[in-house]
């Protein structure tokens, strides 16, 4: 017999499950960071992504196993209404009930059709204010510097961290960072008897780095502030800076990031504190940058629909140059783009949509660097056809028709892709002052070697490809054409020996599907001069074809690149 009850535990039993694996491998930072492994934090890094879709899809067949091949018609409804509030009542005192709410859906959506997306079947709204809130106490520890002085109280929390590796000088480490709380924060009370710190209590982890998290409570209010520790070759550790200001913390905590690897036994209550240190950053933003990507698509997805119900705008056709490969609109109130892959590619297109899936993919699982856009992938969304607007509607039959279904009053698509939205660079120079342009172009040449850095080569480096962020970053958000680095052959330009030779141009010499010519970068980039006389005055080492040569040996030696997510200037100044 089929019973609601044992559908429940068998699904919160895959979640615990997932969890306890997701924590596990997670675990493994601390280790590998004090080795200096750093090859192991990438590679738990990527294969944790895919440890959510290989449990749901455990979990699924366990439960087809169970109880037969499933099905919810007319005669069965009430089985998985009555699933679905047992499971509710499971959670009242969880510790994830918002991570197991999304995995519960996850697991019914793949079974059922999309006309059985609703509150009566899955959690489409959270039940979390219907339980006990997890306090954000349970995620960080208090320090008192009134007991022991302000020095002792931070040798205190460096060493409730606990690291297994020294410290190269901790004291003069110590006194950088009072210094630098002076500096930045000046209208903080400073006595020790007027302050109070909050910290995390597990150290964040990401590529090459261990950052510290907390807050300073005084009488003048809360100062945020991260810390980031890094190793000094085979010497020991060091305080590398203190970063402050919320504007800064926003971009290591950016969207254009590798996903943190940080211990936790409650989610939400992290994401709350997170979330005061940092009110500009939405619930889902914080999730996906934890490393809870499927939750940031639940919290999304829940944005999405309070923001339409709360507008009569519509969507429509996203600025800029048209793709040849994606369809791209937005909503103007919300600040994310919406990309559906085209039925046809254009004519410099020579590849499928497989080979785009492929590369999407490739990106979400790489170290994006700061410099390449995540991607948050939906299948079957549907949106009210009342809200998309005729131009739009019009674009969508003629380019992405296989992807659309009608059902009603909704537009049904298939498969999904949505971005933050940001500036095209090409657009951006349309307006920019001169000072502005050369912020910009400098920043996308910082974008590029980043990105070939850590094994990327953006394939189309065409300026449209590129957008600008509120914070003047310059990010890479096409990724069609993204390769390996290591799969490219970097080639210089042959040198005519005749006049003939100089005549007959690129029809004197072969060129290769794989062929790389960077003397040409800023030929085929942009046509205008100044931006062309920027780039080269900026980054003359980009038309070199030795730099990209000797970035394919970097990275086939395994030497990978310390590449800090905060400026310079605020980075310690250590007499080593």
């Amino acid at each position: 017999m089929r019973s609601a009850r044992k559908i429940a535990h068998t699904i919160l039993n895959g979640y615990k499950k997932h969890y306890q694996l997701f924590q596990h491998i997670t675990a493994t930072a601390p280790q590998a960071f004090a080795h200096a492994d750093w090859q192991a934090i990438q590679s738990a890094t990527t294969d944790r992504i895919s440890y959510y879709d290989i449990r749901v899809n455990e979990t699924i067949d366990t439960l087809k196993a169970q109880l037969g091949e499933l099905t919810l018609t007319a005669s069965e409804p009430l089985l998985w209404q009555n699933t679905r509030k047992i499971y509710h009542d499971l959670l009242l005192f969880h510790p994830q009930p918002e991570l197991a709410e999304s995995f519960y859906n996850s697991v019914f959506c793949r079974l059922f059709h999309r006309s059985y997306f609703n509150n009566d079947y899955i959690f489409v709204k959270t039940t979390l204010c219907e339980q006990p809130t997890i306090p954000c106490a349970s995620e960080y520890q208090s320090y008192f510097p009134v007991v022991d002085g302000l020095k002792q109280t931070i040798r205190d929390i460096i060493a409730h961290f606990n690291f297994d590796v020294p410290f190269v000088n901790l004291e003069r480490d110590i006194r950088l960072l009072v210094k630098a709380f002076l500096k930045q924060a000046p209208s903080t009370h400073h006595y020790a008897h007027q302050m109070r710190f909050d910290i995390l209590k597990k150290p964040f982890y990401r590529n090459k780095a261990a950052y510290l998290i907390g807050r300073v409570v005084s009488k003048s209010g809360i100062q945020p502030f991260i810390v980031p520790v890094l190793h000094h070759y085979n010497h020991g550790l060091y305080l590398d800076a203190l970063i402050t200001q919320s504007s800064q913390m926003r971009v290591i905590f950016g969207f254009a990031r590798a996903y943190f690897m940080v211990e936790t036994a409650s989610p939400s209550a992290l994401v709350h504190f997170l979330n005061e240190l940092m009110p500009n950053k939405t619930p889902a933003e914080l999730y996906s940058a934890i490393g809870f990507h499927k939750q940031a698509k639940t919290q999304f997805y829940r944005e999405l629909l309070n923001q339409l119900s709360q507008t009569d705008q519509q969507f429509i056709p996203a600025a800029g140059t048209k793709g040849m490969v994606m369809t791209v609109f937005t909503l103007p109130t919300f600040p994310y783009v919406f990309k559906v892959i085209k039925d046809k590619f254009g004519s410099g297109k020579p590849f499928g949509r497989q080979t785009v899936l492929d590369r999407y993919q490739l990106v979400k699982r790489h170290d994006k660097v700061g410099r390449m856009a995540d991607t948050i992938e939906y299948s079957n969304v549907a949106l009210p056809l009342d809200k998309i607007s005729p131009e739009l509607l019009s674009e969508l039959k003629e380019t992405v028709a296989s992807s659309l279904e009608f059902d009603g009053d909704l537009l049904i698509i298939k498969h999904l892709y949505i971005e933050r939205r940001m500036t095209p660079l090409n657009l951006y120079l349309e307006q920019a002052n001169e000072a502005q342009t050369r912020i910009v172009i400098d920043e996308y040449g910082q974008a590029l070697k980043e990105m070939i850095a850590v094994n990327i080569f953006p394939g189309d480096m065409l300026l449209k490809n590129f957008g600008v962020t509120s914070h003047q970053r310059v990010i890479f958000y096409d990724y069609d054409e993204v390769q390996y680095l290591t799969d490219m052959n970097f080639r210089a330009l042959p040198q005519p020996s005749n006049y003939d030779d100089y005549l007959m141009a690129e029809s004197s010499y072969s060129v290769a599907p794989q062929d790389v010519f960077p003397e040409q970068l800023t030929t085929f980039v942009t046509t205008n001069d100044t931006v062309r006389t920027l780039l080269k005055t900026l980054h003359p080492e980009l038309m070199d074809v030795k730099y990209w040569q000797q970035a394919q040996q970097n990275i086939k030696a395994k030497k990978i690149a310390n590449i800090c997510p905060y400026p310079k200037h605020l980075r310690f100044k250590n007499d080593w």
